[in-house]
């Protein structure tokens, strides 16, 4: 019997065959495509991750626009969305078998336009309740739900030599949205560029100089694009009927081991890239007040995210566990980086040598680093966690029929892409903890130092975790 062709198949229609294990499947048309659902992918995650980091810009310039919230409740909005995203995520893990890669690629991006909109309508009006901004926070976290589908979706398209590059490019460009919000808010602001559709200019006071400024643009200028991206999803992707399992299927992976040191290893760098972002332009005005954050703050989730599908690369060519265990030693080398360069202040957890006053630049290069090693870092643990399943699965059934070898693929995609979307969640809690520990530092301390000392020391159990199961010799789970 021939293998039905799927290049016929109308975009959007379930895919009923898809073996992309099988090189010559791939070369005639699984690649096409796979390519084809990545390229749509990507900009649907641009803009989930546009959305979930808009509070990183938009706490900063509240106070400006006369509301009159603390510091630590600023703090509690640009963190609030990690948290609500990461958790939401958790969910988001196993809902592609469950509904089709398409169709919640579709919705998913779709439901962005809630707190694109509220934002944009809330920020025009500075007697807006806190209670209702950190609601609006929250459901940016909506957002943060979207990376782990996407990421499963996209792992079940490519094959197993293929879904570090894949899970890169995805992660890497999508992640992109990071900067791209931070850099494009400060422009989108200064003009009506919704005419009589956008509302009210705000009048703020900036360098000594009265000037009107449309803040709602920052949250109103991804509203089209969201909608575009949901009716390509809609119209231009694919589900996949062996893609298709219960939550019983994919909740397997709850009892492996490796499951939850992978979730360790991908809060180390998932986690410090979206929490590093979402902190970095409140921790710049705190320790650095002469320094204009949004100016700088951008460039760091650029290079994180530009740095990521080389991450995913490099481990396909050189093994996953051997990046990532020399980018965690990079890690916490940068992190007393950090602390070289600070400011030093009362905390007694500060350095005792460095500049006294601190260095902008020092500090500013030693995140750089950060977020260039926590770009590799995503990459390279991203490219671990399939082939990690797969090869569990493959042992399983090793001298068995092809029958049987031919399940275990099933069933190692399924629980490494159920793993992938799990390990997303707690990664992403990173985003909630690393601006919430800046926050609670000063509080307790005067400075952010002892935070960052906490994560150092992470970075050190990480570099240990990666080494005795994965990197050494006679490791383990080898990869």
């Amino acid at each position: 019997m021939s293998t039905p062709s799927t290049t016929h198949l109308r975009p959007g229609r379930t895919l009923t065959v898809w073996t992309p294990e099988d090189k010559a499947f791939w070369e005639r048309e699984g690649e096409a495509i796979a390519k084809i659902n990545l390229w749509i992918s990507v900009p649907a995650l641009f803009l989930a991750f546009a959305v979930w980091q808009l509070w990183s810009v938009v706490a900063v310039s509240l106070p400006a626009l006369g509301f009159k919230y603390s510091t630590n409740q600023l703090f509690w909005l640009a963190a609030s969305p990690a948290l609500s995203g990461a958790t939401l995520r958790i969910f988001y893990s196993f809902m592609v078998p469950l509904f089709g890669g398409r169709r919640w690629t579709a919705l998913s991006t779709a439901s962005l336009l809630i707190p694109a909109v509220g934002i944009g309508l809330a920020v025009q009006d500075n007697t807006t309740s806190y209670p209702t901004m950190l609601i609006l926070a929250l459901l940016c976290g909506l957002g943060g739900g979207n990376f782990s589908s996407s990421m499963a979706n996209i792992s079940f398209f490519f094959p197993k030599e293929r879904k570090g590059s894949a899970l890169g490019v995805n992660a890497g460009l999508g992640n992109l949205g990071v900067s791209v919000v931070q850099f494009l808010s400060p422009l989108v602001v200064t003009a009506g560029i919704f005419g009589i559709f956008g509302g009210e200019a705000q009048t703020i006071v900036k360098n000594n100089q009265t000037v009107q400024v449309w803040m709602q643009n920052a949250a109103f200028i991804w509203v089209p694009w969201i909608a575009l991206a949901s009716l390509a999803a809609w119209f231009g992707m694919n589900d996949i009927a062996d893609a298709k399992a219960s939550f019983a299927a994919q909740a397997a992976i709850f009892r492996s081991k490796h499951n939850w040191l992978m979730c360790v290893l991908y809060l180390g760098t998932f986690g410090s890239f979206i929490g590093f972002a979402a902190g970095f332009p409140l921790l710049i005005k705190s320790q650095f007040p002469a320094v204009n954050p949004l100016a700088y703050a951008w460039l760091g989730p650029l290079v994180g995210a530009l740095i990521r599908p080389v991450g995913g690369w490099l481990a396909d060519k050189v093994g996953g566990a051997r990046v990532t265990l020399w980018n965690f030693a990079l890690m916490a080398l940068a992190v007393l980086g950090v602390l070289y360069f600070l400011p030093k202040s009362a905390s007694s957890y500060a350095l005792p040598f460095g500049p006294h006053e601190g260095s902008f630049a020092g500090f500013f290069l030693m995140f750089l680093l950060l977020f260039f090693t926590s770009g590799i870092g995503n990459g390279s643990t991203f490219s671990m966690i399939p082939t990690i399943f797969l090869n569990l699965k493959l042992r399983e059934v090793r001298g068995k029929d092809e029958a049987a070898r031919a399940q275990a693929i099933k069933d190692g995609n399924t629980e490494g892409a159920a793993a992938l979307g799990f390990a997303g969640a707690i990664g992403a809690y990173g985003g909630f903890f690393i601006p919430k520990s800046y926050g609670s530092s000063i509080a307790a301390t005067g400075g952010p130092e002892l935070a960052l000392w906490a994560f150092a020391l992470f970075y050190v159990l990480c570099i240990v975790i990666t080494w005795w199961y994965y990197a050494r010799k006679n490791a383990e789970m080898p990869c």
